[in-house]
């Protein structure tokens, strides 16, 4: 058996002559173990929250997107983006023509963005699931062009799921001059009918902004003829995302940008990283100050051990040895803290995923989930593990510098 790890295993389990050297050493345990079990809480409730963002994008993105790299707009027939429509693994792929544009209805405006698609849109998304009202999925019937607007943006407008008459779009024209003496003629000005619908992504991004219609519309709106603004993409059952990815890559080279559904709310999910990264480093924080506690109960060992350590030289013990002693005392005070605290954080994240203990709020409801949401995702608990086992193994060095 290692002698130091013996040694420094008796010490730990055995009575001191001094009984605060023992509670210090609690005191130790214990904070570690908390901070330990706040680190898995914490970063597991933001892991939550990323999955449950994620999948409201799932009815409204698609699996990938490409778009240029430089400019707004492509033309339809470039042959890259023939290719790519022509590959084995494409299931699905829709033109868009997507561009800001005014929103009136009655005596209310709204700025929107105009979502033009082709009528696979339904294929190539969920967009069917998150429809709410009497009407149906429908973008033009003949000459008569639908549109369907996000929730947030009919109760803005007044709309409601179905509106009578016509919702008028304005668009500024893309080529020629502004005469100041007649300023409507800057604008395209188109109108749309109602199908009866709304969608609700549950996404302020959509929801408020956005207004889906068919791409026929879009182009004549913006003078997008024969041009589009990206081109998305649905995968056939048994290929993997990543994979066609990086393929499609490779057609597309500099010109277009390939996304997945991530990358499409890149800023979003940018934001939640960073939040997580901030409270990953204020809890490290917290994790340093609790092992302040275990300086303390080192350096009331040493002090209370003096005459063994001297025992220990008189048989043989180098000094080495009486170092890792103390190293192997204080390493296993972090490591038992951090073994508690991820073993309580994880029986709490069970316990919230399972009966959510902890609600949003008091009424019922009034969120898109009642409780706060929780993902563990082990690759965090080892992070944890191996940040309080640094960290302790770090500040056992203080009071044990000077035994050598």
């Amino acid at each position: 058996m290692n002698f130091p790890f013996y040694i420094a295993r008796r010490y730990l389990f055995s009575k001191k002559s001094t009984n605060a050297i023992n509670v210090i050493s609690i005191i130790s345990m214990v904070g570690i173990a908390v901070a330990t079990m706040a680190l898995v809480i914490v970063l597991s409730v933001f892991n939550g929250f990323h999955d449950l963002v994620a999948s409201f994008f799932t009815s409204f993105d698609p699996q990938l997107q490409v778009v240029p790299t430089l400019g707004k707009d492509a033309p339809t027939d470039d042959p890259i983006l023939v290719k790519i429509k022509q590959l084995p693994q494409i299931d699905i792929a829709t033109e868009c023509v997507e561009d800001q544009a005014l929103a009136i209805f009655n005596d209310k405006q709204a700025m929107v963005k105009i979502k033009g698609v082709e009528d696979n849109f339904n294929e190539l998304t969920h967009i069917t699931e998150i429809l709410y009202g009497d009407g149906e999925y429908s973008l033009h019937a003949g000459d008569l062009q639908y549109g369907i607007p996000g929730i947030r943006l009919a109760q803005n407008l007044g709309t409601g799921t179905y509106y009578k008459g016509f919702m008028h779009i304005y668009a500024p024209q893309r080529e020629g001059q502004l005469d100041m003496t007649d300023p409507t003629s800057g604008f395209v000005v188109d109108s749309l009918l109602s199908p009866g619908v709304v969608f609700s992504v549950r996404q302020a991004k959509y929801d408020r902004e956005y207004i889906i219609t068919s791409i026929s519309f879009a182009r004549l709106l913006f003078g997008q003829q024969g041009m589009l603004t990206s081109l998305e993409l649905r995968i056939k059952d048994g290929y993997s995302i990543n994979s066609v990815k990086r393929e499609i890559k490779k057609i597309a080279g500099d010109k277009y940008r390939v996304l997945d559904r991530y990358e499409q709310q890149a800023d979003t999910f940018n934001i939640m990283k960073i939040e997580k990264l901030i409270a990953y480093l204020f809890l490290t924080f917290i994790l340093m100050v609790a092992c302040f506690n275990i300086i303390g109960s080192l350096s009331m060992l040493i002090i209370d051990k003096k005459d063994d350590v001297q025992t220990l030289r008189n048989l043989g013990a180098n000094d080495k040895q009486v170092t890792k002693i103390f190293l192997f005392e204080g390493r296993m005070i972090s490591a038992i803290g951090a073994f508690i605290g991820i073993v309580l954080g994880l029986l709490l994240c069970w316990l919230q995923q399972t009966f959510g203990l902890v609600a949003l709020g008091e009424s019922s409801g009034s969120f898109v989930v009642n409780a706060y949401p929780v993902s563990v995702h082990y690759t965090d608990v080892l992070l944890v593990f191996v940040t309080v086992l640094a960290v302790g193994w770090v500040a056992v060095w203080y009071p044990v510098r000077y035994l050598r």
